[in-house]
């Protein structure tokens, strides 16, 4: 624990677990099916990221399960318990509707522990970019600022987050509904790289259909420089996360760095984890960065 209080996150913020400990983040695993079992998304330490992929390149059946309101009470309570404030940031409720199971937590928790303080912030974020944004909360944290400052912070800022991401694979996006059956079969006869975006409430939205891959990676960096904080002068962190495609994921973050000279560290490059990747399959590439607020 830093600076007087937990700092905490779920499973979806794909963020690596050697990360989460180094800056003192702790964070909730959501569930996923793959197949027949269930299994904790754990940032791929009961099933590799590489094993979950493949897994559903050959056919195996996945879904999600949002966590309830037990389970968030059971996690915040351990924190309580040994007199420790918590401050929970929850994947967007433009996807899942686990803040909604968060906040009923809360409710039951706050007259338990009335000298405690417990804050959840809805991120209207996800993956990658729910994961820039706990770690910029990590920042202010260590900064010195308190738990409602940081909340705060969280809060004024969180709409700043950009995500942009392609696929070069749209089986799992016609699965689930985001990509018409019959856009699906043109655009592999296309070769075409669907690009979306999270809008201002934290839903997924399609923006652009792509004629292939490099040239979707080539505009995926110029929304960047559209819509970055300063645009190419841009000096702050910058995640790119992919499915089981590590080569596109490097060749973005290759252009990135080229054309953003001054950011503050290397691209950090992660996976997108079992609880996302369920949805999205694999060939996913997605930037994150932080720009001016999202207002559509």
């Amino acid at each position: 624990m830093r600076m007087g209080f937990i700092l905490s996150c779920c499973s979806a913020a794909d963020l690596p677990r050697e990360v989460l400990d180094r800056r003192g983040i702790r964070f909730i695993s959501f569930r996923y099916r793959l197949g027949d079992r269930e299994y904790p998304d754990d940032l791929g330490r009961t099933v590799s990221y590489p094993d979950f992929y493949e897994a559903m390149i050959h056919g195996a059946e996945t879904h999600t399960s949002r966590l309830n309101a037990d389970e968030y009470e059971a996690y915040f309570e351990g924190f309580l318990k040994d007199g420790q404030d918590v401050l929970h940031l929850v994947l967007s409720s433009g996807i899942t509707s686990s803040f909604e199971s968060a906040e009923e937590a809360v409710a039951r928790l706050r007259p338990r522990y009335p000298e405690r303080k417990l804050i959840v912030v809805d991120s209207l974020a996800a993956s990658g970019g729910f994961g820039l944004l706990t770690l910029l909360a990590a920042d202010r944290r260590d900064e010195g600022m308190g738990i409602e400052e940081t909340a705060a912070w969280v809060e004024a800022n969180k709409k700043r987050i950009h995500h942009w991401f392609f696929s070069t694979d749209l089986t799992f996006y016609i699965k689930g509904g985001r990509v018409g059956k019959v856009s699906g079969f043109m655009g592999r006869m296309l070769n075409i790289c669907p690009l979306l975006n999270v809008d201002f409430m934290g839903r997924l939205i399609p923006r652009e259909k792509i004629r292939t891959k490099r040239k979707a990676i080539r505009v995926t960096a110029e929304h960047m420089e559209r819509y970055a904080e300063n645009g190419a002068d841009y000096s702050g962190k910058c995640i790119i996360s992919h499915s089981y495609c590590p080569e596109d994921a490097k060749a973005l973050a290759d252009l990135v760095t080229e054309m953003f000279p001054k950011l503050d560290g290397p691209v950090m490059i992660t996976d997108i984890g079992s609880t996302i990747g369920a949805h999205s399959g694999p060939g996913t590439v997605a930037l994150f960065f932080v720009g001016s607020e999202r207002v559509d």
